[in-house]
């Protein structure tokens, strides 16, 4: 999906100096924020862009199947006369403003400097932006390899493309990163040679991107961040939970914040590790079910709830006012703001109720009662959906690394 920025709350406690032996953590809490649009028509048009998510996924089934030798159960789902109409060879949630991106601070190096970085569960690796970067990387706080004691060239390069065109490219290495004071030695990343324009910091103020999936999908075939935190001894539970909201958001590290949640998870399983993949049970609106059982990828990365033409057409059928939006592109709808038709979304057998202003995104124009929906279609998706922030912000919601499940609570 495309993302406008997000400025961080709270600063974090970094190591400046060597790395001392660290006992297991139980949890520690990481404030992360977004920032929305000023101007609501070009966050509706640049949301209305960003649906087309299957050259994202199909990056990650590639990865998978280079990284394992087997072709992920899902790779076939996703149609190829859609995927050859697009441009380049891969997608990325972050390239582009006008929506949402939520993020916060890790630090990198001996002695350790902070940088911004998305948390996206729809992808695996940690990426920041070089000092030998060009112009494109102005207004982004650059990690100077030279400068870290800890750096080490592993000799391999990178190049990630994406959707629209934009690109990142440069070297691997390894360093010492810490997240809320919990710190990894050794942790491959990539250093950016380039950026392209879109991710200038007027287009993405983010300095980078912190992949929170599986090892099978990394283009590095390297354990992510919290990973290695988990082989390393660095935390007591191998899980970690977040929480999105208007303020006060986070990621917790090692567990869960039982202040930000009430009564129990309901957990469901990861069918495939590589995404954060499981099954919905059901989409229901007004009472009626619009979709039933099928596959379903959760997605920080992603804004919306993307599915299939069909059971998103099924979706807006039911909620009065509802039109497709071919204005905006392929696959949106808008809504009036003020609907109130009750939606909800069953995972393990239980539902979970969707609140009416986490579901319109935004306003078409200054002062319009109609908004963009928070439910779009992609016409290369058919056996599986992608769940973001619009059921994401509904949920307090666990990702186990450690025992391949994921957990969905009510919000306190």
């Amino acid at each position: 999906m495309y993302f406008s920025a997000a400025f961080v709350l709270a600063a974090l406690p970094f190591l400046a100096d060597a790395v001392p032996i660290q006992a297991p953590r139980s949890g520690l809490a990481i404030p992360i924020a977004k920032r929305k649009t000023t101007n609501p028509l070009v966050h509706a048009k640049k949301v209305a862009r960003s649906v087309a998510l299957c050259s994202k996924i199909q990056k990650g089934f590639k990865a998978y199947e280079r990284n394992t030798g087997n072709v992920h159960s899902l790779a076939g789902s996703i149609k190829s006369d859609v995927l050859a109409k697009r441009a380049s060879s891969g997608a990325d949630p972050l390239t582009d403003d006008e929506a949402e991106l939520w993020y916060g601070s890790i630090s990198v190096g001996t002695p350790a400097k902070t940088f911004t970085v998305d948390f996206d569960t729809g992808s695996s690796d940690l990426f920041l932006p070089a000092s030998t970067c060009g112009s494109t990387c102005s207004g982004h706080t650059l990690y100077t390899v030279k400068s870290s004691s800890t750096a080490k060239d592993l000799k391999k390069t990178f190049s990630l493309a994406y959707g629209d065109g934009s690109t990142v490219s440069g070297e691997q290495y390894t360093d010492t990163v810490s997240i809320a004071g919990l710190t990894a030695t050794k942790q491959t990343l990539g250093a950016a040679k380039t950026y392209s324009e879109g991710f200038e910091s007027s287009e993405f103020p983010a300095d980078g991107l912190l992949g929170m999936g599986f090892e099978s999908i990394s283009d590095y075939n390297a354990n992510p961040l919290f990973q290695t935190l988990v082989s390393q001894g660095k935390v007591e539970d191998a899980s970690f939970g977040f929480y999105f909201a208007d303020s006060g958001s986070e990621l917790y590290i090692g567990g869960t914040n039982s202040d930000l949640y009430s009564g129990d998870f309901t957990y469901i399983p990861v069918t495939q590790e590589g995404y954060w993949q499981s099954t919905v049970d059901a989409v229901t609106v007004d009472g009626q079910d619009a979709i039933g059982s099928t596959a379903a990828i959760l997605d920080t990365g992603t804004t919306q709830i993307v599915g299939d033409q069909d059971g998103i057409d099924a979706i807006h059928q039911q909620i009065p006012g509802a039109e497709a939006a071919p204005q905006y592109g392929d696959g949106i709808y808008t809504i009036p703001c003020d609907f109130d038709t009750p939606i909800s979304v069953t995972f393990g057998g239980q539902s979970f109720d969707l609140d009416p202003s986490t579901v319109q995104i935004g306003p078409v124009e200054d002062g319009s009662s109609t908004c963009v929906s928070g439910f779009a279609y992609d016409t290369g998706l058919d056996e599986f959906w992608i769940f973001g922030d619009v059921f994401l912000q509904n949920v307090y919601t666990q990702f186990g690394v450690g025992n391949s499940q994921i957990g969905f609570a009510s919000l306190a």
